[in-house]
């Protein structure tokens, strides 16, 4: 009886490791294929299950594709979530760069995969861009807006200030290997980005 009991929870657990074998190999074969590249055997393969095995979880690459997608945007807008309008101006600011950064850091898969969604036209993803991404800028902008009016920040354009924290914070895992080769031997990039955003957004955000 205990035997029979266990049975579905041991089923359950196997079918979410596949599940997390399958979303793993295809994060890897989609941040560096690119989305047209990447083909369905290749992704059985690196996850170490038959194709007819990942046809049981996931029905096509596209439906992959879009539960990383879904996945990646969420954690993506965490940071921004956690801007608080009754907080600091400079802290949660430079809080929020530095949040973006430390995603780079620790998930430059992820980053690239969104970077090229985006470069082909966001089409599995444009309806989350205009909706949730979209209201939450929003709502940003108009904390940012708030502190412009209150004299505790300088009056910038809110949306292109989030942009700026994007694509100087993406920047270091889109473009890692570049940003490596460039500096070299011995430097830590993200360290060095720490340090030169902190001052380059205190320089940008000060009345």
């Amino acid at each position: 009886m205990n035997e029979e009991r266990q049975q579905p929870r041991t089923r359950t657990r196997i079918q979410q490791r596949n599940r997390d074998l399958i979303r793993e190999a295809a994060l890897d074969v989609f941040s560096q294929q690119g989305f047209r590249g990447a083909t369905l055997d290749q992704i059985a393969e690196r996850a170490g299950l038959s194709k007819p095995n990942l046809l049981y979880y996931f029905p096509s690459k596209e439906a992959i594709h879009l539960d990383l997608l879904a996945r990646l945007l969420d954690a993506w807008l965490d940071p921004l979530r956690a801007l608080d309008p009754m907080g600091d101006p400079k802290a949660e600011i430079l809080g929020y760069m530095r949040r973006k950064l430390d995603l780079s850091r620790d998930f430059p898969r992820e980053s690239r995969l969104f970077a090229n969604e985006v470069l082909q036209g966001a089409p599995r993803l444009m309806e989350l861009l205009g909706g949730e991404l979209k209201a939450l800028v929003d709502e940003k902008s108009a904390v940012l807006r708030q502190w412009a009016e209150e004299g505790r920040i300088a009056n910038l354009p809110p949306q292109h200030l989030i942009f700026a924290i994007w694509a100087l914070t993406q920047h270091y895992a889109d473009f890692e290997v570049q940003v490596r080769a460039v500096l070299g031997e011995g430097h830590d990039p993200y360290a060095e980005a720490h340090e030169f955003l902190d001052l380059l957004f205190t320089k940008l955000i000060m009345p």
